[in-house]
């Protein structure tokens, strides 16, 4: 059993590109899956051909009773759906006992939002003085709101992602596809004052193509991001939770209210699936309940890993 269980890791590395921490949230959610069966019932089940559809109902309702959220249940099932489904496809069992196992109703957050005001006093805050660092910080806030990149993303932004000329970028998705994100004038004169009176200055070593680039002259990292955002944040004294995901949700719900449609919006955002883009037009809703799909799970098990 544990021979199939690391193969299907090696597989979601190999062949989906996940992260360690992914494949490790993965590998989590299946052993506690196992611990399930071997600490209840089923202790004498000698391979996943043994396991039936009972039993993963059983595992259903016993994650139901345990204090964790309607989401952190819903990925644990899914992950269990998605070995199985693996097991089968690849014939190392015959039945696939999750086939007719619904995924538990997620009651989703509603993502938080600026409103329009309170994006122009964060993107403003940096710009109150002209030092490169304040030039990376005003192209940095400008570009994630105008493009509504994640945060990884935009840090990973080398020189040659950037079409001036065109005024778009090029943004490599998670499954090796290429998102082409257009920016506005502003944002254009922006990131061009950024490269020719900031970046220089950052710059240690000429060989570095991050666009973005710490003090040390190396590319800005995540963590670094976070605190950028969160002291503008505090500078603009919004009274909004500000966190480094909130400018790319602002962004898909200031884009819908102007009136692109959902299908635009979802390939801006680079979603797999147009259910993750659609809670965007239910701002006015208290929450939304429905099924965490399988493309869903990836970024779940991603965030959850990461924190």
């Amino acid at each position: 059993m544990d021979e199939q269980l690391l193969a299907f890791l090696d597989y979601l590395q190999e062949e989906y590109n996940y992260s360690n921490n992914t494949t490790a949230a993965y590998k989590n959610d299946l052993n506690q899956f196992v611990r399930f069966l071997q600490n209840g019932n089923y202790a004498g089940i000698r391979g996943w051909d043994d396991v039936t559809p009972d039993m993963v109902h059983d595992y259903v309702e016993y994650m139901k009773e345990q204090p964790y959220a309607s989401s952190s249940v819903a990925r644990k099932v899914a992950a269990v759906k998605s070995f199985f489904n693996y097991l089968h496809e690849h014939n190392y069992i015959p039945e696939n006992p999750t086939t007719q196992v619904d995924s538990p109703k997620v009651k989703k957050r509603l993502p938080q939002t600026l409103t329009f005001q309170e994006v122009d006093h964060l993107l403003a805050a940096p710009t109150h003085k002209k030092s490169p660092k304040n030039l990376r910080d005003t192209a940095l806030l400008n570009m994630l709101y105008a493009t509504g990149m994640r945060v990884t993303e935009v840090v990973s932004l080398q020189l040659e992602d950037i079409d001036m000329e065109k005024s778009q970028l090029y943004c490599p998705g998670k499954d090796d596809t290429i998102r082409e994100l257009p920016f506005d004038d502003q944002t254009r004169q922006i990131l061009s004052l950024y490269l020719e009176e900031g970046r220089p200055y950052l710059v240690k070593d000429k060989d570095e193509k991050a666009l973005f680039l710490n003090h040390r002259g190396q590319q800005l990292t995540r963590q670094g991001l976070w605190l950028i955002i969160k002291a503008y944040a505090k500078q603009a004294d919004l009274k909004t939770a500000v966190t480094p995901h909130t400018l790319r949700h602002s962004f898909a719900a200031h884009k819908l209210h102007g009136g692109s449609n959902l299908q635009e919006v979802q390939k801006l955002l680079g979603h797999a699936n147009i259910s993750t883009t659609q809670i965007y037009t239910h701002l006015d809703d208290d929450a939304l309940e429905e099924e965490i799909s399988h493309e869903e799970i990836v970024e779940e098990v991603a965030v959850v890993s990461a924190s």
